[in-house]
């Protein structure tokens, strides 16, 4: 299983940037796909996730992104995006996507995530 994300770069306060992770190996459409993000010296965060087959594509968010990130999946390229509007200095962080099976249902607990992307970095200038 290999998860590739890519699109972060260095962006001032208010931009938008798309992050994509392109995934190959596993039944993407079944499998709940998320995003996570690491700042120095921080814990890990969650900032999405978008269910599997199952789960219709319901989304769910971390509390710091919502109205801003939107999390969407092309079933048929094997990819999901994250989309970041109204970007902040502390949205500064290494983000990695990662994949999720199916039967788990606990969205925001990274230890349940059973592939991962090797992470992009996002900075935001102020």
């Amino acid at each position: 299983v290999q998860l590739q994300a890519s699109g972060g770069g260095l962006v001032q306060a208010g931009a938008s940037l798309r992050l994509s992770c392109a995934a190959s190996g596993l039944a993407f459409s079944a499998f709940h796909m998320g995003w996570f993000r690491q700042a120095p010296g921080k814990e890990r965060e969650f900032v999405a996730r978008i269910s599997g087959r199952v789960g219709v594509g319901t989304t769910y968010y971390g509390d710091s992104v919502k109205g801003r990130f939107t999390i969407s999946r092309d079933n048929a390229k094997n990819t999901v995006y994250l989309q970041m509007n109204s970007l902040k200095p502390e949205d500064t962080a290494v983000y990695y996507c990662a994949a999720q099976a199916p039967v788990f249902s606990d969205y925001a607990n990274d230890v349940k995530y059973n592939y991962w992307g090797q992470g992009t970095q996002v900075t935001v200038s102020s």
